[in-house]
């Protein structure tokens, strides 16, 4: 059985971004903010810049309304394995020291948030495998 719930993304692919890794990650975004936005979700933010991190994607949950801090990974081909892998603990307190700081400029102390991650699994043919692991961490720091 495979990692991926094979959820076929129903959205059209964006055309292919620059090659190699920072292409992948483009690609990989514009792909979940689809994927998002084709399922209620309100995109507030994308790639959120502070001093401690980055978040890619910050959005409204159209169920609770649940403030949603979002971490794309996107790969590929599976040879470095699954692309939730990559948020590791360091990378999850750098998405967290920016949620708090993108909480803080906005003052949204008191909202409820959330992580979570979508990883993709690009396919040649537009028919990414798309992973929303929701609640995917808590709050490091």
């Amino acid at each position: 059985m495979s990692i991926f719930k094979n959820l076929l993304s129903k959205t059209p692919s964006p055309p292919p971004a620059s090659g190699g890794n920072k292409g992948t990650g483009e690609l990989g975004e514009e792909v979940a903010t689809n994927f998002l936005i084709a399922r209620g979700y309100r995109i507030l933010e994308r790639n959120f810049r502070c001093k401690g991190g980055e978040v890619d994607i910050i959005a409204r949950d159209p169920g609770d309304k649940s403030l949603v801090f979002i971490e794309v990974k996107a790969r590929r081909g599976l040879s470095y394995g699954v692309p939730q892998l990559a948020v590791t603990p360091f990378k999850q307190r750098q998405i967290s020291k920016a949620a708090l700081t993108w909480l803080s400029k906005n003052r949204l102390h008191d909202t409820n948030a959330r992580f979570d991650v979508i990883a993709i699994l690009l396919s040649s043919d537009g028919l990414h495998k798309i992973e929303h692991i929701v609640n995917a961490f808590d709050l490091a720091y």
